[in-house]
């Protein structure tokens, strides 16, 4: 009976070994191998190597040379050859260059920068016919789990894919202007240095968001990496492109630097100066003045506009980012031990 069994046994592996002969590797993939394959096929192109290069002069010849500053990468945004990186990757930059697939270098300019997003858009000069774009995407529809794909160029190795999932979402991060850039996506796709810029892909091949940042002690990957969402790229490019910068709505005030505030502990936004004219000034609010002795007296001290709290500058930006020209907010401020309010309307910037 034993002997029976080991003669099925062996024949049954061998039956298995010779059915997995037949399979032809080249034209077998998983469905999920297939659809990386399609994706990275397919939006590569679309995916460039920002190169950022500053003259130094020689130390001892005096021959002003050009080095590499830094690099990261970026995507083509449109067929006009505007490409969208981080801000981090670019600043400081006095020559820059953009690698595509096909190993083409093409220099580029600035046209518009958001430190306080982490997001510069670059226009290459003599762009080539058949510059490929990616499909835009709604992170809104992003949930913790869903398949995310990023391509870049960590440590300068070109057109790298890594794959994972949506780690969390509506995480906070810092700018390289000390603003909080929200709703940032979390991701366990392997991002390291390089990979600053480049897309990150649901598995439809769609942006969904831009790398900019990784936690790691090491410097390398550690399984945490952060994008900036898609819906808040389509909203600040179209503005790099227009204006050169975000366009937000004013009241026309002069306010107390952060460190200001801090050094002193201040609950709240000291009004420096109100401009004259522009609409914080036709509201009521006052600004810092001198008193009969001489001596300097804050006047308002902004402590909530709607219903946000207000305790710095970011707080204050943040709302007037997310409010239109024209649009009536109320401001609550103390002046002395009173507490005011104010019905503002917000105008477009001088």
């Amino acid at each position: 009976m034993r002997n029976l069994f080991t003669v099925l046994l062996f024949s049954a592996l061998a039956t298995g070994a010779l059915a997995q002969d037949e399979v032809d590797y080249l034209s077998f993939a998983t469905e999920d191998e297939a659809n990386s394959t399609e994706i990275f096929s397919k939006a590569s192109p679309a995916v460039a190597y920002v190169t950022n290069k500053a003259l130094r002069r020689n130390l001892f010849s005096l021959n002003v040379q050009e080095i590499p500053r830094g690099s990261g990468t970026g995507f083509i945004w449109d067929a006009s050859g505007l490409v969208v990186t981080n801000f981090h990757v670019i600043a400081g930059a006095q020559r820059l260059t953009v690698t595509l697939q096909d190993r083409e270098e093409y220099d580029a300019q600035v046209i518009g920068i958001a430190p306080e997003k982490d997001l510069a858009v670059l226009r290459m000069i003599e762009p080539p016919d058949d510059l490929v774009t990616l499909p835009l995407g709604d992170s809104s529809e992003l949930t913790v789990g869903r398949k995310v794909l990023a391509i870049g160029n960590p440590f300068g190795l070109d057109t790298t894919l890594t794959t994972g999932v949506v780690s969390a979402l509506g995480r906070e991060i810092k700018s390289p202007s000390n603003r909080k850039i929200r709703g940032v996506i979390q991701t366990d796709a392997a991002i390291n240095p390089g990979n600053s810029g480049g897309p990150l892909l649901n598995s439809l091949g769609q942006l969904v968001g831009v790398n900019t940042a990784i936690f790691s002690p090491s410097g390398g990957s550690a399984g945490i990496g952060f994008a900036i969402p898609v819906n808040t790229v389509k909203d600040v490019v179209p503005q790099l492109i227009s204006f050169g910068r975000i366009q937000r709505p004013i009241m026309g005030l002069e306010l107390a630097s952060d460190r200001w505030i801090r050094r002193y502990r201040i609950e709240g936004l000291p009004v420096v100066r109100v401009f004259p004219g522009l609409p914080a000034d036709e509201a009521g609010l006052r600004g810092a003045y001198r008193n009969s002795r001489g001596d300097i007296t804050l006047g308002d001290i902004i402590t909530q506009i709607n219903d946000t709290l207000i305790r710095r500058h970011d707080d204050y930006l943040s709302v007037l980012e997310a409010s239109d020209v024209g649009e009536v907010v109320t401001v609550t401020t103390r002046r002395g031990d009173e507490e005011m309010r104010f019905e503002v309307t917000l105008t477009e910037s001088q």
